[in-house]
């Protein structure tokens, strides 16, 4: 089987302006993500952007960039899915249609090569559609709560034998989405235009490696961890 990265990084982000160039230990954010992908069992990976400044310095950091995103699937309110199956159509009409396409965001940097290769395995040992990153939750969605219009606390959902404040030593473990890694079998992609199958698996990586940057202060942190890892 053929597995390609995808690494995604439009030029637009009104909440931390080119956050995707910025530098985070001492290298552009985005060349974390290219240098694990360069040491990952990925056959080939590419980078689709809207910018030519982006596309610059990838192409400057080693990477391959065979062509410049659409205007139209640049936008704030573009699904990221329209963009994969772009690069999809791309790669097929250049003979290289995968049977995976791996989705490697440019805001996770201290993702590993062992994390990619990790969810990599666990889709061609389960035959899965779609191995999806997560890691441990950092809050237990029975401990998550909500306003009402006046202000009282209330049950975001209802919980089966749910009964006040339970010990975090005896829930039942929780995993939330890392947004690191998406492993994608292209042809159930295509067909069901969702990431999400009966045969969708999770791969859980570390609190660390599962940051993301949104915001200045992550970046901050991310830097100071990526300068800690590099000595």
């Amino acid at each position: 089987m053929r597995f390609v990265g995808l690494i995604t990084a439009r030029g637009g982000s009104k909440g931390l302006p080119g956050k995707n160039i910025a530098l985070a230990g001492e290298k552009p954010l985005i060349k974390w993500t290219i240098d694990a992908a360069g040491k990952s069992i990925l056959d080939r990976t590419i980078i689709s952007t809207d910018s030519s400044e982006i596309a610059i310095i990838c192409e400057r950091a080693g990477a391959e960039v065979p062509f410049l995103r659409p205007p139209e699937l640049a936008q704030d309110d573009t699904p990221h899915i329209d963009v994969i199956l772009h690069a999809l159509d791309w790669l097929e009409s250049h003979g290289d249609l995968p049977d995976y396409i791996v989705l490697l965001q440019p805001t996770s940097p201290l993702r590993q090569a062992e994390d990619i290769d990790g969810a990599i395995s666990m889709a061609i040992d389960n035959d899965a559609d779609s191995v999806i990153s997560v890691f441990p939750a950092p809050v237990h969605p029975f401990w998550i709560r909500r306003l009402d219009g006046s202000g009282r606390l209330e049950d975001f959902m209802t919980w089966p034998e749910q009964s006040g404040y339970l010990r975090r030593q005896i829930l039942p473990p929780a995993y939330a989405f890392n947004g690191a890694i998406y492993v994608l079998r292209s042809s159930t992609l295509r067909e069901k235009r969702n990431y999400f199958t009966e045969k969708t698996f999770g791969y859980v990586m570390s609190e660390e490696n599962s940051m993301d940057i949104d915001t200045q202060s992550d970046l901050l942190i991310a830097d100071l961890l990526l300068k800690q890892r590099a000595r």
